[in-house]
C-alpha cells in the first residue's frame, strides 16, 4: 500500500511526510483492516509533524479523521461485517480499566491510543483500527464531506457540552477553521446567537455566510457580553480575549490539544464572578455517535478542499497558513 510516513529521525525542519510503499497490515484480535476512502486534516497533525507534540514512535502514519470500508476482520470481531462503512477518530482506544475509564471518562484515560500518533492513522490506502472504537457511517454521504465530522465536528460538539451551551445562548467562537465552521451549524440549530472572532478575510466571510450575528478580528471583543465562548486557536492571547468577553458565570472552553502560553491576566476583572476556564480533552465514543446522528438529522455540510495523497504536505501547509476555508481532506481512494 502507499502511505505518507513521518520519520522522526530527520531534523524537524526537514520532516515532510514521505510517500512510501509498505505492506498492507494484518488486523489482530479485536481489530479490523480498513480500506481508506478519505482522511481529514487536523491542526493536531501539524503539532505532530512539527514536533510540538513529542514523538512517541520512530515513524508513524498521521491522520485521524478516517472514512473507509472494512476489508478484513480480526479474531473475535463480531459487531462488524466486511464491506461496512466506518469512521475512525483521534481516540483510537483506551484501557477500560483505569479509574477514569471506570467513571465513564474514557476521553481522559491514563493509557490511551491516539490514531495517527501512537498508532498509524489514515494517510494511507489501508489502516488498522480497534473494532470497538469504529463509528458506523452512512453510505449516502461522500467520504470527503463526512471525514471532517470525525474529529473537527465531534470535538466541536464536545466543546459545546464542556461549555454547557444552552439553546438561545450568546456564544463566541474564537477562530473559525475546520471545527468552528461545523460547530456554528449546531449552534444555529439550537437558536443561539453566534459571535465570531477570527483572522483572515476569507474565514470572516465564511462566518458571515454561515449565519454569524457578528464577525470581528482574531482578538476583537464582541459588542455584547457572551454566555459561553469556545476558542479554537492554539493561542493564549485568544483565550484571554474570550475570557474578557463572557459575563459573570460564563464559561470559556479551550478547544486545543496544544497552547503556546496564556499571558498574565488580571484575576479581578477577568476570572472573578464565577467565570470558568475549561479545557477540552479528546472525545468519547458516545460523543462520536451522538454528533454523527445529529449532523445527519440537521444536514450539516462540511466545506472542504480536496487534496490527493501525493499532496499531503501541501495540505498540511495550507492548514498551517490558514489557506483553507472549512476543512482540508486527503482523498485516498478514487471515488
Amino acid at each position: 500500500m502507499r502511505a505518507a510516513v513521518l520519520r522522526h529521525t530527520a531534523p524537524i525542519a526537514q520532516r515532510p511526510l514521505v510517500i512510501e510503499e509498505l505492506p498492507i497490515p494484518e488486523p489482530g484480535v479485536n481489530e479490523v483492516l480498513i480500506k481508506v476512502e478519505a482522511c481529514g486534516v487536523c491542526r493536531t497533525d501539524l503539532h505532530i509533524t512539527s514536533g510540538e507534540l513529542p514523538p512517541l514512535q520512530a515513524a508513524v502514519i498521521p491522520g485521524h479523521q478516517i472514512v473507509g470500508r472494512i476489508e478484513k476482520l480480526g479474531d473475535r470481531v463480531l459487531e462488524w461485517h466486511v464491506g461496512e462503512r466506518v469512521g475512525v477518530s483521534w481516540l483510537g482506544g483506551t484501557d477500560g480499566t483505569c479509574s477514569l475509564c471506570q467513571k465513564g471518562m474514557e476521553n481522559l484515560c491514563d493509557n490511551p491510543v491516539f490514531t495517527g500518533y501512537t498508532v498509524n492513522g489514515g494517510y494511507a490506502e489501508y489502516t488498522i483500527a480497534r473494532a470497538d472504537f469504529c463509528v458506523p457511517l452512512p453510505t449516502e454521504v461522500t467520504a470527503e464531506e463526512i471525514a471532517p465530522l470525525l474529529c473537527a465536528g465531534i470535538i466541536g460538539f464536545r466543546s459545546l457540552r464542556v461549555a454547557e451551551v444552552e439553546p438561545g445562548d450568546r456564544v463566541g467562537l474564537f477562530g473559525f477553521g475546520s471545527s468552528a465552521h461545523l460547530t456554528i451549524e449546531v449552534l444555529k440549530h439550537w437558536g443561539c446567537e453566534v459571535y465570531v472572532a477570527t483572522r483572515g478575510e476569507s474565514h470572516q466571510k465564511l462566518a458571515h455566510e454561515l449565519g454569524a450575528t457578528w464577525v470581528g478580528n482574531a482578538t476583537a471583543r464582541p459588542p455584547v457580553q457572551l454566555d459561553r465562548a469556545l476558542t479554537f486557536a492554539p493561542s493564549g492571547e485568544v483565550v484571554i480575549t474570550a475570557l474578557a468577553s463572557v459575563r459573570k458565570g460564563g464559561v470559556v472552553a479551550i478547544n486545543a490539544i496544544h497552547l503556546d502560553c496564556i499571558p498574565q491576566f488580571d484575576y479581578d476583572s477577568l476570572l472573578w464572578g464565577e467565570r470558568q476556564l475549561r479545557s477540552v480533552a479528546n472525545m468519547t465514543r458516545h460523543d462520536a455517535r451522538e454528533f454523527i446522528k445529529l449532523a445527519l438529522e440537521i444536514g450539516i455540510h462540511s466545506r472542504t478542499k480536496i487534496f490527493k495523497l501525493d499532496q499531503v504536505n501541501e495540505a498540511l501547509s495550507s492548514v498551517y497558513n490558514d489557506l483553507v476555508d472549512g476543512a482540508a481532506v486527503i482523498q485516498i481512494a478514487a471515488l
